[in-house]
């Protein structure tokens, strides 16, 4: 990237970028767009593994089908109103910068009727940035300047990041900072949803568990969570760390509402958001798999956190699966 590439704001909907919906109706985007920008992120995020000799390439298998049926299928969001190029960092917040930028503005603008999401696992902020590059509200350049000094394409996602709209800091906070947001637009009467997307190493978090008591209290029922139930954290497989399960049965004590589904399949994801409790939160727990579509990891299993190759062999593998997807 130069510096004489143009930073401009997409001014209206692009190909591929729902328009607002109005609420508890679906977009017109098939299970089919969903997967074909499933595949996308775990092209990109595969591309940009190889590139650089390592990435976050696990959670792009587990999560993608998730995000993009998200952003496709079921939030109602506006069209991006961020640059295609990712303006430089350029600052943090204070008294000169009582506004500084806000990755959230590639989720659209805000509106009552228009849902917030708020990203929680920032270490799959690759995945992210992908899914965005997809859907056409972030250009395809971007990545060049991911985890670069003075970027806002952090490796781990802030709240100047693409798609990101808080700096989540040590996993679990997010929620908490969704469930204030959905209090919020509750008492000013605002109909739009507030989604949070999480990672199942988070719930070992004891952060999250005050979170969920808190969301149930309030009867945060215009808060909607989906979990990446993965069943993997940094140190290997969850139950040989620490056990989280069974994870709908303590929700569920805990007072929200509980689903389960496969977190591979489109309508499932979909259907998952139907009209739910008003006076309860949503936990959406899809059950995923760290190697799905890229079966090739399998070996790895179960140090799948974050993929450095190995050697040339293991190199040719990913190619060859580079050029399957």
């Amino acid at each position: 990237m130069t510096a004489a590439v143009e930073r401009k704001t997409v001014p209206a909907p692009m190909p591929g970028v729902p328009e607002p919906h109005p609420p508890g109706a679906a977009p017109e985007n098939s299970d089919a767009e969903v997967l074909r920008v499933a595949r996308g992120i775990r092209r990109r995020v595969l591309e940009h593994t190889l590139r650089h000799h390592g990435g976050y390439l696990s959670q792009a298998c587990s999560s993608a089908e998730t995000l993009a049926a998200l952003y496709l299928r079921v939030m109602r969001l506006g069209p991006s109103e961020g640059p295609l190029v990712p303006p430089p960092f350029s600052g943090v917040p204070g008294p000169n910068r009582p506004k500084p930028w806000s990755g959230r503005a590639y989720n659209g603008p805000l509106g009552p009727d228009l849902d917030r999401f708020i990203f929680s696992p920032v270490h799959y902020a690759l995945v992210l940035y992908s899914l965005l590059i997809e859907l056409g509200r972030l250009g395809p350049d971007a990545l060049l300047d991911f985890n670069r000094d003075g970027s806002t394409v952090e490796m781990i996602g802030a709240e100047h990041s693409p798609g990101h709209e808080v700096t989540a800091g040590s996993l679990g906070q997010a929620l908490s900072q969704a469930g204030g947001i959905a209090l919020g637009r509750r008492l000013k009467g605002e109909r739009g949803r507030v989604w949070v997307y999480l990672s199942d190493g988070e719930l070992e978090e004891g952060q999250i568990w005050e979170a969920v008591n808190a969301l149930a209290h309030h009867r945060l029922g215009n808060l909607g969570v989906y979990v990446d139930v993965n069943a993997q954290q940094c140190d290997g497989a969850m139950d040989t760390v620490m056990k989280v399960e069974p994870l709908a049965e303590r929700l569920r004590a805990f007072g929200a509402e509980v689903r389960e589904v496969d977190g591979h399949d489109v309508t499932a994801l979909v259907d998952a958001a139907r009209p739910w409790s008003e006076d309860r939160p949503l936990f959406v727990l899809a059950r995923t798999d760290p190697c799905h579509g890229l079966p090739v990891l399998r070996r790895r299993a179960p140090r799948l956190h974050y993929v450095r190759l190995a050697n040339e062999s293991e190199r040719q593998e990913l190619v060859e699966a580079l050029r399957e997807l």
